[in-house]
């Protein structure tokens, strides 16, 4: 080795060592001190981005470019990591494709991570997709399973791919997104069970669900299931996309619930059950992708403690040990939520298909509770409803809103679930924009019992009139409506 080659070498370790304790002084560390670049192949930028991820406390990416990434990056606890405007990091496929471009530590072993910050991330998908890899069920390009004080902020995302979300967070407490803009084919945001959430200021543009509170969900859509409560999603934009489809909602409020093991219950696809002191679910999911479409008698006990096994025939994937039997959404309001798509804005309800029977016949029955939805304005004229309901839920109240031609749809399923309760619904100070007649309620479930109180509302129409079609309900109904109102 020539003497001005060693010299070389010696000088860059020099200069590298000055810069990490300088940027390290200055109470951050700058990812480009590790080799974190956009000059780097995308396997060279994970391993230094890592190694600036390890050193916990605030990351820095600052210099502007596209950075290649060809797998996971993991954040630990303490740590926040701000990429500057003009960073881009785009998934690449060098070793295989791969789901997640960050995801914190603990989500590997469920232990709980917390404190952790994400700041002016722009991810480009770039093609790149893998339903999920590290973790059954957890899809997101920006993904976090047991986490606590998360804070996601300035997130884009405009090349969404179909079999991934763009941020999925699920078993969370106290999560803040705020400012984010997501385009494409899958779900924006994509919640599973947590506790105290807000979620503000975001531009959706997505195929499929661009808000998801699905607190039960596909067996591979969410890693556990339970109660989300308590949060908040406020000044959020649902747009249009040309060629577009209309599938999906605005926001997707998914219960379900599930019964204990025992020999000789018929499953299918995505079915839970509890045995031994944990939560099973079906993997009914073929070599296409795609559920298969028949049932399965259980005889054999699940008892194993992670992972898959195959008794009887049925893949068994251990889903949790931290045992309930319903999952719903609960105490949560909507306000300032502008929808230009016009596709169905809200749903209530329970999965009954042959990806998902998210409520199996005989279970507890969830009640979803307490949702308020708060000057929600309406900028389309379709005629989907503005809330589908499918599960029961006790109150929810429409205020300062503004609707078209879009109500209120309770619908269910023969059989599914014996008692969809009572629901009342408030529905005060709205302005209604539609001329002539609307059908603000329809049901179209016997026997369901629906109280509608209506106050204070401006008909913008002289020949505005409410109709109510109770569909063999039992409805009181206190109205100031036209058509309503004795």
């Amino acid at each position: 080795m020539s003497k001005t080659y060693s010299r070389t070498l010696v000088l860059t370790f020099i200069l590298f060592s000055f810069l990490k304790s300088y940027s390290q002084g200055l109470g951050f560390t700058n990812a480009a001190d590790y080799g974190f670049s956009p000059q780097a192949t995308g396997v060279e930028n994970v391993e230094a981005l890592q190694m600036a991820l390890d050193q916990g406390g605030n990351i820095i990416v600052s210099q502007p470019g596209i950075y290649k990434v060809a797998g996971t990056s993991y954040i630990g606890s303490n740590t926040s990591i701000e990429f500057g405007k003009g960073v881009i990091l785009q998934k690449v496929d060098e070793v295989g494709p791969f789901t997640h471009v960050i995801l914190n530590k603990g989500a590997l072993t469920r232990t709980w991570d917390e404190h952790i910050a994400v700041k002016g991330l722009h991810i480009s998908v770039n093609g790149v997709v893998k339903r999920f890899d590290k973790i059954f069920g957890l899809r997101g390009q920006l993904a976090f399973f047991y986490v606590k004080d998360l804070r996601i902020e300035g997130f884009r995302c405009y090349d969404i791919e179909g079999v991934q979300f763009s941020i999925h967070v699920c078993t969370f407490e106290d999560l803040l997104i705020n400012d984010t803009i997501l385009v494409g084919d899958k779900d924006g945001i994509h919640l599973g069970r947590g506790n105290r959430f807000k979620i503000s200021n975001a531009v959706f543009r997505t195929l499929d669900d661009a808000l998801a509170l699905n607190a039960h969900d596909y067996a591979t859509s969410n890693p556990e299931v339970g109660w989300i409560e308590n949060g908040v999603v406020e000044n959020c934009y649902d747009l249009s996309l040309e060629g577009q489809p209309l599938v999906g909602y605005f926001c997707r409020i998914l219960a379900g619930g599930w019964v204990d093991w025992k020999e000789g219950l018929v499953l299918q696809n995505a079915d839970a059950v509890v045995s031994n002191g944990r939560i099973y679910r079906v993997d009914g999911i073929g070599d296409d992708g795609k559920p298969l479409k028949r049932t399965w008698v259980t005889k054999t006990r699940p008892t194993h403690e992670k992972g898959t096994v195959v008794l009887d025939g049925i893949k068994w994937v251990m889903m949790q040990d931290d045992v309930q039997y319903t999952a719903g959404v609960r105490n949560v309001v909507f306000k300032d939520i502008f929808l230009e798509k016009p596709r169905q804005s809200f749903s209530i309800h329970f999965d009954n298909s042959s990806w998902s029977r998210s409520y199996y016949p005989g279970a507890e029955i969830p009640e979803q509770k307490q949702l308020l939805f708060d000057n929600v304005r309406v900028l389309h004229d379709g005629k989907l409803p503005f809330i589908n309901v499918n599960t029961p839920i006790d109150v929810f109240t429409i205020t300062n809103s503004s609707l078209r031609s879009s109500g209120i749809l309770f619908r269910g399923k023969k059989g599914y679930v014996p008692d969809y309760g009572k629901t009342q619904i408030n529905f005060y100070g709205n302005t209604l924009n539609k001329a002539g007649e609307m059908v603000l309620v329809e049901n179209q479930v016997p026997g369901k019992e629906v109280v509608l109180k209506t106050a204070n509302n401006v008909m913008i129409s002289d020949d505005f009139k409410a109709v109510v079609e109770q569909g063999g309900g039992k409805f009181t109904i206190e109205s100031d409506l036209n058509g309503l109102k004795k």
